[in-house]
């Protein structure tokens, strides 16, 4: 690619977030190039003493419609995407007196943070750009002649091309800018379509489009081999795409992944109620508990199995205190999200220097409405996000006996747990920890074999006669379609089970639970998670 170098004769700019733009226009100003500009922009410049032409100038036409009409205009238009090698486009500029613009300087009305604040419908849609997509996307288009910027960002680098080549930039700038002015635009399209859709109740819509701003490239996907970065869309939850790393390492795509998992995890409880925390390893729950304090909740969660937390992810649902971060921090972690944190837990966290910490500012409501989207070959797999809180749920008993309100207490907590595991999912508690958790399994029978041998490992690690289940409750993601998983954990000293119901089994399931004296409860809600 040779550098085709286009001077800049004339800027546009047209800007909402006016960061920087004084001093980018004062500096365009020293190369002679002339600047044009709109409205508040205009008047931003004007007052900073520099000398700038109004749109109307060189479209004739005052500006309209309470701003609707200004830029919309052969004037502009033509100047942007006239071809300046094409003699018949240099005809036509002459013949209808369009002059060109060769830089296009417009960042978009705010759609994204006015819906984000919840502004009203008549408010979102008077946030909605047109003129500036329309010349950004014509700028783009005509990128041969036209370098274009979308935000404060690329100023740097289009002065250095300035001032490297005389007020001229290269093709690859210019390239580059378009590529990304491409990019900007399908993302705000992408946040106005998904905004509609959600105002209108439209689950389906015809056509679907998400878009993300860049927070950093990764190292590596899933994978070395893989490439792989992270996105923030326009209307994050708390989390890890809202959180500052206050210190550690970078975040790899599988630490992004499990802390995820993991905030998700610990939102499920209120802090106003309790204290919570979970442990995650690669994206499932290997201890959650509540507890007193942090430090009670963190060494409870820890119990239940000390060997699959090393190297875990650790999310807390309240303030990390000094004494939760001194206990963390005595086994490797990869990753700590809370809220916030204490200045003193800061520094305790801050001797292990590879240990990341992230204070996400605030929990993700998990009872919010939202969409979530999965990959497959040639698609995209869109749902609701599952917001079902158990809280919520009528619990029907459907053996003799009903739970004791011990039991009652740690089966709604057994079941917010299992919702966070991968199906099939069997999660006993006692407590309000969970002291065995099977996740991911082809079946349910070998899910409570294996949250029950995890149980039993933890118990001998412990010193302990028998193992925390003795005595559990057990939750279930889905139903039973056999009774051979509720046998195992009934076997397994479980006395009250939680589960969805709705199989044609289900008198089976009830009746082995009446048998050997069990409590269970159905939600009538299920909790696949894959």
């Amino acid at each position: 690619m040779t550098e085709q170098l286009r001077r800049v004769t004339r800027a546009l700019i047209s800007v909402s977030d006016k960061t920087g733009v004084v001093d980018f226009a004062r500096a365009l100003a020293g190369y002679g190039i002339e600047l044009v500009s709109t409205g508040g922009t205009r008047k931003t410049l004007s007052d900073a003493g520099l000398n700038v032409l109004d749109v109307s100038d060189l479209t004739g036409f005052p500006e309209m419609m309470d701003g609707r009409v200004k830029t919309l205009h052969p004037a502009v238009h033509g100047g942007l995407l006239a071809m300046r090698g094409n003699a018949a486009h240099t005809d036509a500029m002459r013949a209808h007196n369009i002059r060109p613009i060769d830089l296009l300087v417009v960042n978009l009305y705010p759609f994204e943070a006015t819906t984000a604040r919840g502004a009203d419908f008549a408010t979102c849609i008077e946030n909605i750009d047109i003129g500036g997509p329309a010349m950004i996307r014509a700028a783009a288009k005509n990128h041969d002649d036209v370098a274009v910027v979308v935000e404060a960002s690329d100023y740097a680098a289009v002065l250095a091309e300035l001032a490297q080549h005389a007020g001229a930039t290269t093709l690859a700038l210019r390239r580059r800018l378009a590529a990304k002015a491409y990019a900007r635009t399908a993302a705000y399209d992408a946040a106005i379509s998904n905004w509609f859709a959600n105002a209108l109740a439209d689950i389906a819509p015809d056509y679907r489009a998400f878009g993300g701003r860049l927070i950093e490239k990764l190292r590596y996907g899933e994978n070395p081999h893989q490439a792989a970065a992270f996105y923030r869309t326009p209307d994050p939850r708390f989390g890890v795409s809202t959180a500052r790393q206050a210190q550690g390492k970078q975040l790899s795509y599988n630490n992004i992944n499990d802390t995820d998992a993991a905030y998700e995890c610990v939102a499920e409880f209120d802090p106003a109620r309790t204290p919570a925390c979970a442990i995650i390893k690669h994206a499932n729950p290997c201890g959650v508990a509540e507890g007193e304090n942090l430090l009670d909740a963190y060494r409870k969660a820890l119990a239940c199995d000390p060997v699959s937390a090393f190297g875990g992810v650790v999310a807390l649902n309240r303030t990390l205190d000094a004494a939760a971060a001194r206990a963390i921090t005595e086994i490797f972690t990869e990753v700590i999200i809370a809220p916030d944190a204490t200045p003193e837990a800061i520094a305790i966290v801050g001797a292990k220097k590879n240990l990341r910490l992230l204070l996400a500012g605030g929990l993700p409501d998990p009872r919010a409405a939202g969409l979530t989207a999965k990959t497959v070959a040639g698609g995209l797999l869109v749902q609701s996000r599952d917001s079902a809180v158990v809280d919520d749920m009528e619990l029907k008993p459907v053996t003799k006996r009903a739970p004791t309100n011990a039991e009652l207490r740690d089966l709604r907590f057994a079941f917010r747990v299992a919702k966070h595991v991968k199906s099939n999912t069997i999660v006993y508690a006692k407590d309000l920890a969970t002291v065995g958790i099977g996740a991911g399994q082809m079946s349910r029978v070998d899910a409570a074999r294996i949250a029950a041998r995890k149980a039993m490992d933890a118990a001998e690690a412990a010193g302990l006669k028998e193992p925390a289940t003795k005595g559990s409750v057990v939750a279930s993601d889905a139903f039973f379609p056999f009774a051979d998983g509720l046998l195992v954990a009934i076997e397994a000293g479980a006395t009250a089970v939680i589960q969805p119901g709705g199989s044609m089994r289900d008198d089976r399931a009830f009746g082995r639970s009446d048998d050997h004296g069990i409590a269970m409860v159905v939600t009538g809600t299920r909790h696949f998670r894959h």
